[in-house]
């Protein structure tokens, strides 16, 4: 049996995993609080990810009917680009600031500036640095609370501070790492001297995790970790990756030609390449793989995060809401919803709020409201996808998944956006299910490919086909997205 854990903005989930019977047999959650300031802070204590894992943990195992000691291996997936800074006893000195914070903005424009601008960065990392990598969030610290900054022992990421408390061992892999812009994405390796210039104090070859491969392990479950939660000795911890790298295995995106989506709390867009790609665009990412090759990228930074907000306005559950959304029209009449609640990072908006527009005394109605501010965040994906190119042009279906997956309206309204068809991996909380294939990967039951072949089972009752008029109308609505894009916020290409 084996355990994929996936450490998400909002909640961990936790699913168990039978690889000989290929089936999940049990799977939790338990939320997280989020601490948010007008300033475009969002944060969270590490502590609460670890009270959430013991939680689900727990109650995974007893929905599978599995005893804990039969438990092999542990993956762990997380939110990128958090920054989790720890004293030299190990524990988090500041809150956990996450890729939603927009609070180092100015941080990282000045990180960009003196690492030579967009084309300096890519040259040296093989990406630009966005504000919701760690680096501005390290800078940001530095500058605003120095007596913290001096105290740091080591820098880890999300889901490496998870492996972590597993495992005591502070260690990282390519896919993760390549989010936290010190860290060269061609060579998959730390980039020191770009460490240097965001926090020249600290020594990178003591304070950054040693870098492992996506198929050593991270460790073994500490003894008395392992006491506690009733795992046998010798409880393989995988490399684990970032919720993105670890999505992308749990909807077998392990080779090119398929294009997985995410309608999570936030938006992404991956594509597999078997070579380090060079960018068209600054908001292209060009991160690697957490098993091999790369995973070009595309983040938007409003999906559920920003549907919720208007589900709640309106008191609606999201079964209420997805009839909301079914009963208005297509295009919503004409009411047009940049949904940048969060700022944006592609477009690069960080400092952006949300702006409704088109609204008449005949449009407006909870109905058009919940269907256009659906439509906004999709239509950001539709931006988000162009930018992928040939990588995304090329794929003739997409693997859809998170939350807003689950949601027949929205796979049809994505299906008729991109003009493509989206099916559902019949796990749609796909990046629990990548940690658990990575450990099976890990722990030596066979090779990626065959696992994923195994495991990777597509639902086919949430097949949504483009239906061609609405595909054209859509293309009309984009287009009018497109141009109240410009108008409020300039040249965005």
């Amino acid at each position: 049996m084996y355990l994929g854990v996936d450490c998400g903005t909002q909640s961990t989930k936790v699913v168990v995993v039978d690889v000989q019977a290929g089936k999940l047999l049990g799977e939790a959650s338990r939320p997280h609080h989020l601490v948010e300031g007008d300033n475009g802070r969002r944060e969270q204590a590490p502590d609460e990810w670890i009270e959430a894992f013991i939680g689900a943990f727990h109650e995974a195992l007893d929905r599978a009917g599995v005893p804990a000691n039969e438990i092999r291996a542990i993956g762990i997936s997380g939110q990128q680009h958090g920054m989790v800074a720890l004293d030299a006893a190990g524990q988090p000195l500041h809150p956990a600031k996450l890729w939603c914070d927009t609070e180092s903005n100015v941080q990282n424009e000045r990180l960009v500036a003196r690492l030579g601008g967009e084309q300096g960065c890519l040259d040296k990392l093989g990406l630009v640095l966005q504000t919701g990598y760690t680096a501005s969030k390290i800078a940001w610290l530095r500058e605003l609370h120095p007596e913290v900054y001096r105290r740091i022992d080591s820098i880890l990421l999300p889901h490496d501070y998870l492996n972590y408390w597993l495992t005591g061992e502070k260690v990282a892999e390519a896919g993760d790492a390549s989010g936290t812009g010190y860290f060269d994405t061609r060579r998959r390796q730390w980039h020191f001297e770009v460490f240097h210039e965001i926090a020249p104090e600290l020594d990178a070859e003591r304070v950054l995790p040693r870098l492992i491969d996506s198929r050593q392990p991270a460790g073994q479950v500490r003894t008395e970790l392992a006491r506690q939660l009733g795992l046998a000795d010798g409880v393989l911890v995988s490399s684990g990756g970032g919720d993105n790298m670890l999505g992308a295995i749990g909807t077998g995106n392990i080779s090119p030609g398929m294009v997985t989506m995410s309608l999570g709390t936030s938006g992404t867009i991956c594509a597999h390449a078997a070579e380090s790609i060079e960018a068209d665009s600054a908001l292209l990412a060009n991160f690697c793989a957490s098993h091999a090759g790369w995973l070009p990228l595309i983040c938007t930074m409003n999906v559920t995060s920003a549907t919720t907000r208007i589900r709640e306005l309106f008191g609606l559950d999201i079964a209420a809401f997805n009839t909301a959304i079914e009963r208005a029209s297509l295009g919503a009449d004409g009411v047009t919803v940049l949904p940048f609640f969060n700022g944006e990072r592609v477009p690069a908006l960080p400092e952006a709020s949300a702006s409704f527009l088109g609204m008449t005394s005949r449009n407006t109605s909870p109905e058009n409201l919940c269907r256009a501010v659906v439509e906004g965040a999709t239509f950001g994906l539709r931006y988000g996808l162009e930018l992928l190119g040939p990588l995304a042009s090329r794929a003739s279906q997409i693997r859809l998944i998170g939350g807003g997956a689950r949601s027949p309206v929205w796979r049809q309204i994505v299906a008729d956006v991109t003009g493509t068809e989206v099916i559902c991996p019949q796990v749609t909380d796909a990046a629990a299910l990548g940690g658990a294939i990575q450990a099976a990967w890990c722990a030596g039951e066979g090779t990626l490919e065959a696992l994923c072949g195994h495991l990777v089972k597509v639902d086919q009752t949430s097949r949504a086909t483009p239906e061609a008029a609405a595909v054209r109308r859509y293309d009309d609505a984009y287009t009018r997205y497109l141009s109240v894009l410009g108008r409020l916020h300039g040249d965005i290409y």
